[in-house]
């Protein structure tokens, strides 16, 4: 498993390339509000881990490997947001703060056991998908149901 920092680097390339359709070193440091060299660093780490492809001057690219990663990152953010705020009854910056810190620690298992709980004590059992962190299908399940009051 990757640091909590190259995780970050690791979903903010894969936001970018979904809303820019392409990743540049400058709009990763501009993003996560950090320097060039730092952005350099962390891809070389995560060339290393073969979650990227990159060459200086060239372009970004997420291996497979770096894209399911990513997802599951956004994933169990998602997981704990949905949580913190829905279940919990956090208010909004509160719920964000806390998802954040809580997404990488958490294993699968317990990723998956969360989000079931999510879906039943939201009432969402009707949505009946098999919730598994690693299958994306079900990704935006949860996000897209309304609140039941």
């Amino acid at each position: 498993m990757i640091s909590k920092a190259l995780s970050e680097y690791l979903k903010t390339m894969y936001v970018l390339k979904k809303q820019n359709n392409e990743i540049r070193v400058t709009d990763i440091a501009n993003k996560m509000n950090c320097t060039k060299p730092s952005v350099n660093k962390a891809l070389k780490n995560l060339k290393e881990e073969n979650l990227i492809k990159y060459e200086a001057y060239q372009e970004i690219v997420l291996t497979k490997e770096g894209e399911d990663l990513a997802k599951k990152i956004l994933e169990a953010y998602d997981i704990a947001y949905v949580f913190f705020k829905d279940v919990l009854n956090l208010d909004e910056n509160e719920a964000e703060e806390e998802a954040g810190k809580i997404k990488s620690t958490l294993n699968d298992d317990t990723l998956n056991r969360l989000a079931k709980y999510v879906q039943k004590q939201l009432d969402y059992n009707s949505l009946d998908c098999n919730y598994d962190i690693n299958n994306e299908r079900c990704r935006s399940c949860v996000r897209r149901m309304p609140k039941k009051s």
